[in-house]
């Protein structure tokens, strides 16, 4: 959550009812999938501010103020920036509710030192060098670094992340009382992430975020109990919704997509629910004209669902995701490069019938690709490599993550790519220290990922260091990387992270 830092220590994680960041990534993809992010991304999200405290010396030591540490993780209390006394709301606050805190004249120190600690042009620039976690506290210290830091334009591209049971308040009585949220809605949230609602308390949450009908732009339900009608009525009453996220949720079928989906949607994601297939796929194609994003895992879709696109979303859709797609085979890829010939970000990932024929078609049909997935597919050989170095000139980001088939002569073929800047080689098995001097001549190079290959050595790894323009390395459970090899590279590329 956090911005990228340098650091030596790690501290814990935050907890997921914290603020999760959704980055932009310089090749169009939106968040990372999981196959494409590497414990570096994880590693800087942990890290502490590089900028130290921001308190004066009599702020910094006085004691009554409740300030938790700035590395601690964070409750939702945390996350609303108050301290909730008991009854109280939990969620978003106004600046008014929770525990009292100081006014200017009850900050310790010299009047010029108390003006100085709230001169809202000081802190509007310095409050930017705080990661989302460290403001939410920093926001407790008094009325006016809240009112600052409750601006909209410090919380650009976070998302609150909200669990069922924070949503609501148990009264004296025994009953449930919804949280407020306006605290959310004076920080102008636009996207949330809600888990394991029901229609309910999705009804709730729209009657309830002052933002709901028309200045909330995604959503996204993880594992939850959401129907075909929960679908259709927040669908139908949040008219700014642009982006849609179902993950975990089983509950709804075919037929609420085909009822509740709406032409103004330009990304969706459906993952893990049990009830989507072939279908699933015509409502979508059928009803959102204006698709530009699809993330699609689903273990029943088949060839015939990649044939339902239509001519309007092949201008349109730019990204196609096909995650664990099992069913779908090299018919299926043929139908899909002739639908959306646009596309320039294909993942297959985990779509373990494609053989070297799908991606032949894909190499000779979709040359704007700039991203390609094929983790996971372990029918994938070097051939297929040939087509892909052969006819992809824009790539600049593949992943062949535990492609188990690929060997040095597969290698040798991307050696020729000018523009790939991300190689993802995790866990194939039969790259030797051989097919890395294909690669030293890759200057475009910035990030390479070889954690689990058990065939390289330490002699193999140590050429490296004529990748110059390297910025990260990744060689996590590598048996060839030792401790003298990690600062051997510590000092021949000082400007790489290299991931143990």
């Amino acid at each position: 959550m956090s911005n990228p830092r340098n650091g030596d220590t790690k501290p814990p994680c935050l907890p997921r009812n914290g603020l999760v960041k959704i980055p932009t990534q310089p090749n169009g993809l939106g968040s990372a999938s999981i196959t494409k992010g590497t414990p570096a991304v994880k590693n800087r999200l942990c890290q502490p501010s590089s900028v130290p405290a921001i308190l004066s010396p009599a702020l910094a030591h006085r004691s009554d103020l409740p300030i938790p540490s700035l590395a601690s993780p964070l409750s939702l209390a945390a996350l609303a920036s108050v301290s909730s006394p008991p009854g109280t709301s939990l969620v978003g606050l106004n600046a008014s509710e929770g525990s009292e805190q100081p006014s200017l004249e009850q900050l310790p120190g010299s009047p010029s030192e108390r003006h100085l600690a709230v001169d809202e042009k000081i802190l509007n620039r310095l409050f930017w060098y705080f990661s989302a976690c460290e403001k939410c506290v920093l926001a407790q210290v008094c009325k006016a670094w809240r009112r600052v830091l409750y601006q909209p334009k410090f919380w650009v591209g976070l998302t609150p992340v909200l669990h069922t049971k924070e949503l609501y308040n148990i009264l004296p009585g025994g009953e449930k009382e919804f949280v407020s949220l306006q605290g959310f809605a004076v920080r102008g949230f636009d996207g949330f992430c809600l888990v394991g609602v029901s229609d309910l308390d999705i009804c709730e949450f729209i009657d309830n975020y002052p933002l709901s009908k028309k200045g909330v732009k995604s959503m996204s339900l993880k594992r939850s109990t959401i129907t075909d009608a929960g679908l259709e009525v927040m669908l139908e009453q949040m008219q700014g919704v642009v982006r849609l996220e179902l993950s975990g949720c089983n509950d709804f079928t075919e037929a609420g997509l085909w009822s509740s989906l709406n032409a103004r949607i330009t990304a969706l994601s459906v993952s893990d629910c049990i009830n989507v297939a072939d279908d699933a796929i015509a409502a979508i194609s059928q009803l959102l004209p204006n698709l530009t994003e699809l993330n699609l895992q689903a273990y029943h879709v088949t060839d015939t669902a990649l044939a339902y696109f239509t001519a309007k979303q092949g201008y349109t859709t730019h990204t196609l995701r096909l995650n664990s797609c099992w069913e779908i085979t090299n018919h299926g890829v043929v139908n899909m490069v002739h639908s959306l010939p646009n596309l320039s970000v294909l993942s297959l990932s985990g779509c373990s019938k494609v053989t070297d024929d799908g991606v032949e078609l894909v190499a000779e049909n979709l040359r704007k690709l700039r991203s390609l997935d094929l983790s996971w597919c372990p029918r994938i050989t070097d051939m297929a490599l040939e087509y892909i170095a052969c006819d992809l000139h824009k790539l600049e980001e593949l992943v062949l993550d535990r492609c188990v088939r690929i060997t040095d002569t597969g290698l040798s073929y991307l050696s020729t790519m000018s523009s790939l800047r991300s190689l993802y080689l995790r866990w194939c098995c039969q790259v030797q220290d051989f097919g890395l001097k294909h690669l030293l001549g890759m200057g475009s190079l910035r990030l390479l990922s070889l954690a689990g290959c058990p065939l390289l050595t330490t002699t193999g790894l140590s050429g490296l260091v004529q990748l110059q323009e390297l910025e990260e390395l990744e060689l996590t459970n590598c048996p060839g990387a030792t401790p003298e090899l990690f600062k051997y590279f510590s000092q021949h590329l000082p400007c790489c992270m290299v991931i143990e």
